[in-house]
């Protein structure tokens, strides 16, 4: 399957990132149908700045050492997704690869290291320099630390 297949944000059914997180934990983190079959992601659980209930959101992910790093991208969306906003009022999240589960603490990096480690995502993850393409605002970068 090729990035192009996934749906667009705006066009993914009602329960798309209930059904991937279903998945995901069925299979011991592995996505075995959908437009994320075969694709690495990690499960991540913030606190709601609002509500203060948990939120978890499927998200693509990359390696930096032994951080994990995310794309607050929210699809080439002009505004930052809602567990962006959450970590940070909340870094402290949990985080679900394949079948471990972890607690880690949020950082947003900037300058050069942003730079850095977003050209290694899209490197490895084409639809990220698009998304980049698509918004005028910087889209964030986001590293978890274990804790």
């Amino acid at each position: 399957m090729t990035q192009n297949s996934i749906p667009p944000m705006s066009k993914r059914p009602p329960n798309f990132d209930a059904d991937l997180v279903e998945q995901f934990r069925a299979n011991g983190g592995r996505l075995t149908s959908g437009p994320f079959a075969g694709r690495s992601l990690l499960l991540l659980t913030t606190t709601g700045a609002k509500t203060g209930r948990p939120l978890t959101k499927p998200l693509g992910f990359t390696r930096d050492r032994d951080r994990y790093v995310v794309i607050a991208s929210k699809g080439g969306s002009d505004t930052n997704p809602a567990w962006f906003h959450n970590l940070r009022k909340n870094p402290r999240v949990t985080i679900e690869v394949g079948s471990e589960k972890f607690e880690a603490h949020a950082t947003i990096p900037q300058g050069e290291e942003r730079e850095r480690l977003y050209a290694q995502q899209a490197a490895q993850i084409p639809v990220f320099a698009r998304y980049q393409e698509m918004t005028s605002r910087l889209i964030p970068v986001v590293v978890f630390d274990r804790f």
